[in-house]
């Protein structure tokens, strides 16, 4: 069952040019395309399936600068102020709002950990606030139980990833850019050694730029031009109850399961890190490299079945552009959700949650995140292809940050000022190895 998703009107016609086109719809081809049109640049934004249907709406909807890495906490604070600044200039309705994130721990070395990220968050302007053991019990109250610690980020927040993707789309078409849904890029065209061209399945945008947000298709789409990006993804599953009537904790995470309250009093439920890892060629392709986050991250992961290899979009085959593609025959990612893992989960919401256990399960879904060897996104012009920019494997944290990335993704295609130090994000690191640089969170 898919989760609920907002839906919007595509532009009737493809246009013969544009100044940039971005391929793919979710949170961060939107915020591109978004960006790009605000500063007069005509943009097309084409999309294989529905904006926002796969990832971006299937994610637990947290805008944090907590716990987030050092390579992107700057893109991470500077998303939350764009959030509201989109709200306020589009009129859109993204369900942002700066609710604070709780952190509840008995685990003392995670604690101090916790306490060392807010030290260096100190030196970054970024306020978080560690609890004792009498003020974690406090702000988790409704839990009923006594906590070593915590951690409480007044000016983080979340947004509702059901609504966020396609108010910005709504946004760009009344900025002047156009949407084209259930249009997949195929290819891309050159000429004199750069970009000229996207290839769709309705037709060929004239371009100097070309933005790749594709999420997890990303990788396969690049192999059809010969570049070789790491890619891996893992398979996340997810489920919401109905609303209760006692007021919970609007965002919370413990060791065993997280809660977030959307603005209609739902609460979406997963358990942090868990996830299945379905064996693909392209998993196989790139596991030396993934070496190092699977050594950090093992723990969570379990393994899979066929539903990647049904998805089709870790595939090693080379597709024609005068014929159906993989992202033809499989419009939007949604694999089957591990129904032991909704089990485990709706199990530790009730432990942690009591009220909840009155809560009917709404939806039940899961999703692909799409992961780099470090766990931090490749965002830049790709070298050696002038004008193909690279906006993809976001790790699982590409919704929160969503606005930012777009932003600088923006800055890179029109040659602005980059709103944020774009070197760490650079393409061209994943030729060395990922050993000592995956990220901590």
């Amino acid at each position: 069952m898919s989760p609920p998703l907002r839906h919007i009107q595509t532009s009737p016609t493809l246009p013969a040019s544009a100044d940039v086109v971005v391929i793919g719809g979710g949170i961060i081809g939107v915020f591109t395309a978004y960006h790009l049109a605000k500063r007069g640049i005509s943009v097309a934004l084409v999309e294989k399936g529905r904006i926002g249907a796969e990832q971006s709406s299937r994610n637990w909807g947290w805008c944090r600068q907590q716990n987030r890495d050092a390579r992107e906490l700057p893109l991470a604070s500077k998303s939350l102020d764009l959030w509201e600044q989109f709200a306020a200039e589009s009129g859109e309705d993204t369900g942002f709002r700066r609710c604070g994130l709780l952190y509840l721990s008995n685990d003392e070395a995670e604690i101090s950990r916790w306490a060392s990220w807010r030290d260096f968050a100190k030196t970054a302007g970024v306020t978080t606030h560690m609890l004792s053991s009498r003020e974690a019990a406090e702000r988790g109250h409704a839990t009923g139980r006594a906590w070593k610690g915590g951690v409480f980020s007044p000016s983080d927040g979340t947004a509702d990833p059901g609504k966020a993707a396609p108010a910005v789309a709504a946004a760009l078409i009344k900025l002047g850019g156009s949407v084209h849904q259930n249009c997949a890029a195929r290819g891309i065209e050159m000429e004199g050694g750069r970009v000229s061209g996207v290839i769709t399945e309705a037709g060929v945008i004239k371009t100097r730029a070309a933005v790749m947000a594709g999420g997890a298709w990303a990788s396969s789409f690049c192999r059809q031009l010969g570049i070789r990006f790491p890619q891996a993804s893992i398979r996340q599953s997810i489920l919401s109850v109905s609303a209760v009537e006692q007021r919970l904790p609007d965002a919370v995470v413990s060791a065993g399961v997280s809660a977030t309250r959307r603005n209609d009093g739902r609460y979406a439920l997963a358990i942090s890190g868990r996830a299945r890892v379905d064996p693909t060629g392209q998993f196989l392709r790139f596991a030396l490299q993934f070496v190092p986050m699977f050594a950090k991250r093992w723990r969570n992961l379990r393994p899979g079945g066929l539903e990647g290899i049904r998805g089709g979009h870790e595939t090693l085959a080379r597709w024609r552009l005068d014929a159906p593609t993989p992202m033809e025959r499989v419009r939007i990612l949604d694999p089957r959700p591990d129904p032991a893992s909704i089990r485990d989960t709706h199990r530790r919401a009730i432990e942690l949650l009591p009220q909840l256990r009155d809560a009917r399960i709404t939806h039940a879904w899961a999703g692909y995140i799409d992961s780099t060897p470090d766990g931090v996104p490749g965002i830049g012009e790709v070298p050696g292809m002038p004008g193909f920019i690279l906006a993809a494997g976001f790790s699982g944290h590409g919704f929160g940050i969503g606005p930012g990335a777009g932003h600088l993704i923006a800055d890179l295609a029109s040659g602005a000022e980059p709103i944020v130090d774009p070197v760490p994000y650079r393409p061209e690191r994943f030729s060395n190895s990922a050993w000592g640089k995956v990220a901590d969170f």
